[in-house]
């Protein structure tokens, strides 16, 4: 087979659309993205690239069914995957936007109802309304079941009280899906909740600032009344939404690594062929091909878990173990090659506005949201023994 051997990574997984796909927002990416570089105002640059996204067509890959604006009835997960990591490629908050408009509008496209899903996917696929996923709480993060956010049942809705931090897109999304804790104790007593920005009693308290600068909220929610509408799924659905929402974009996120690491090879490789020292080029050292030899083979094996897990995904293969596979090795083996680039290109891998600094903070946040490193440990072993009948109790 001929072509560029470098566009071949997950062929085994992917359709001839799907390479056509690649190809287009490749294209797209080149002429209207950015840098890297961050930009001043990332609320307003965020805002703009969800409308840019949406006019260009690519956010309809993030929504299931076609009457909404979708592309197919469900949501293609390569389709997402390949758009998410050559976004990353060109510009992290690209992808960070294209993402969240995916994941906050994810559990709607999965379980909402058909007024739900014409109210809010139509918007969404335009690019005219942000979305946002407001699970985690002070109090639960890693541990999701723990959230203490209520909602209690007042005439023919619900009123929401409690607090939700570490929201992405948080103070500038036009809705959240919203979970909070129905009856008793543990993930059956939760349920999903659609939370217009505009609902008296939401309210942001705090703007959250990150090693990766994007839009990050603690919001407070007092006597934030919602109607029953506005429920998603039914009561006490809300933990199965949430965790099959994250299996679903949880995979993305290990797109999302690829495509930064995939530019930091890039980056590193062109240096090493120019950088002169000691007589010859850094290429030539034999320490320097032993990094980029070790960087490819990550590369490349956390290219094949990825698409795999998607593969499988769009199949309708339950993937919770092959999600938290592709996830947890992507980062991980991103980081380490973002950090070889950083470390073979000298001062010049930390001076600011730098392409591989950028990629050096763009890439720590992903091995920690939608499921940090240690949490994918977990559930890889809890779906391994009970493989083997044993069930364990990691969630």
């Amino acid at each position: 087979m001929g072509g560029d051997p470098k566009a071949a990574a997950g062929l085994p997984f992917l359709d001839e659309e799907h390479i056509s796909l690649r190809e287009e927002v490749s294209r797209w990416a080149g002429e209207h993205l950015p840098s890297l570089s961050q930009e001043a105002d990332v609320d307003l640059a965020c805002r703009r690239l969800v409308r840019d996204l949406g006019r260009a067509g690519w956010l309809r890959y993030v929504v299931g069914g076609r009457e909404y604006g979708g592309v197919a009835e469900g949501i293609d997960v390569r389709s997402v995957c390949l758009i998410r990591e050559t976004l990353a490629y060109h510009s992290s908050l690209a992808e960070f936007a294209f993402a969240m408009q995916g994941l906050g509008s994810g559990p709607i496209s999965l379980y909402g109802t058909q007024a739900q899903r014409r109210r809010y996917l139509p918007k969404v696929v335009a690019g005219e309304a942000v979305a946002a996923f407001a699970l985690s709480e002070p109090g639960a993060g890693s541990d999701a079941a723990a959230l203490e956010c209520r909602a209690y049942p007042d005439g023919d809705g619900y009123v929401l009280e409690g607090e939700k931090t570490w929201i992405s897109n948080g103070g500038i999304a036009d809705f959240y899906v919203v979970f909070a804790r129905t009856d008793g104790e543990g993930p059956g007593g939760i349920s999903a909740f659609i939370v217009d920005a505009e609902v008296p009693g939401l309210r942001v308290k705090e703007r959250i600032q990150a090693i990766a600068p994007h839009p990050l909220a603690h919001l407070v929610l007092e006597g934030c009344r919602v109607a029953r509408e506005q429920v998603l799924g039914g009561i006490g659905e809300g933990f199965r939404i949430a965790m099959a929402t994250l299996d679903l974009f949880r995979i993305s996120v290990a797109a999302a690594a690829l495509g930064f690491a995939r530019r930091a090879l890039e980056e590193a490789t062109r240096y090493a062929l120019q950088r002169r020292m000691f007589g010859t080029t850094l290429a030539r050292m034999q320490l320097t091909r032993a990094r980029l030899a070790q960087m490819v083979v990550d590369l490349e094996a956390a290219t094949l878990l990825t698409y795999r897990a998607a593969w499988l995904r769009d199949r309708g293969f339950r993937v919770t173990k092959e999600a938290a596979m592709a996830k947890v090795f992507a980062t991980e083996r991103a980081q380490a090659i973002i950090d070889g680039a950083v470390q073979m290109m000298g001062g010049l891998g930390v001076k600011g506005g730098e392409v591989v600094e950028s990629l050096f903070r763009a890439i720590r946040p992903l091995r920690i949201y939608e499921g940090a490193s240690e949490i994918q440990w977990l559930i890889i072993a809890r779906e391994v023994l009970r493989e083997y009948g044993e069930e364990v109790g990691v969630r």
